[in-house]
């Protein structure tokens, strides 16, 4: 009998997480693990369940299948920065992680000020980072004055900036700013399975009761990601979603899958 905790499927992260993740008779699961798995669509079932079912059209399946994030306006932060808004020394505090590995959402929050206003209590997520971005919706660059491009996470050249304050400190930035290009994080094991690269982009449909289709979501591999497709809140309320949805895998590099 084996107990699975979130902390064992976390560490399967690099070599990828089966779905359906299968357990033997006996095993135990934790409350925590069962939402972890939840969390990422992926389903838990008996080895006697799965093998008294036919596999080929449902391997298809959830091959053509992606959890999906919706991402609320944040903040990551350089370690200058950090200190610069919370006082010498300090390191940012882990409230809970993020669906990425080593990524979690602090206690810190920060007021984000525009030429025409200011959000209050906005997130930031960990760890530091080399260069303070801050990622907001296209309604928030409305609200603060601020006309963000469509970036990828990263990209921040030529973007505008906007102030940072908190009761310690005030960060003045002449760039950083981004409205966050939808992507998929994606293991090298994923990337293999779903037969891209990176860089390269899907098409996917939501299967909500708003069906929208995106043609150019761009693929990102790296050993440390798990496979999550994320979207900005505007995007998630257009089309009705919520994290732990799915969305279909309809094609790539712009061509359609056929059948």
């Amino acid at each position: 009998m084996a107990v699975i905790t979130e902390a064992s499927l976390r560490a399967m992260h690099k070599t990828g997480i089966p779905n359906p993740f299968l357990i033997e008779k006996g095993d135990k699961i934790t409350p925590a693990a069962a939402d972890f798995l939840k969390g990422r669509g992926i389903q838990v079932k008996s080895f006697e369940e799965q093998q008294q079912q036919p596999s080929t059209n449902q391997t298809a399946e959830a091959v053509r299948e992606i959890p999906l994030g919706v991402s609320n306006r944040h903040v990551h932060l350089s370690p200058a920065d950090v200190e610069k808004l919370f006082g010498a020394g300090h390191q940012l505090t882990p409230m809970r992680d993020l669906s990425q590995p080593g990524q979690f959402a602090c206690q810190e929050t920060v007021t984000i000020v525009g030429p025409k206003g200011s959000i209050h209590g906005v997130r930031i997520l960990g760890p530091a980072r080399g260069a303070t971005q801050v990622e907001i919706s296209r309604t928030d660059g409305f609200a603060l004055g601020v006309h963000a491009p469509v970036r990828m996470s990263g990209d921040i050249e030529g973007t505008p900036g906007l102030v940072l304050v908190t009761a310690k400190g005030t960060v003045v930035l002449d760039k950083g700013v981004i409205v966050a290009k939808r992507h998929v994080h994606m293991s090298p094991a994923d990337a293999e399975q779903y037969e891209v690269k990176d860089g390269d982009t899907l098409i996917l449909a939501t299967q909500s009761d708003r069906p929208v289709i995106y043609p150019d979501v761009v693929v990102r591999v790296h050993p440390q990601f798990a496979l999550d497709f994320h979207v900005d809140l505007d995007e998630g309320n257009a089309a009705n979603l919520k994290t732990g949805d799915r969305v279909k895998v309809i094609g790539k590099n712009g061509q359609f899958y056929s059948g």
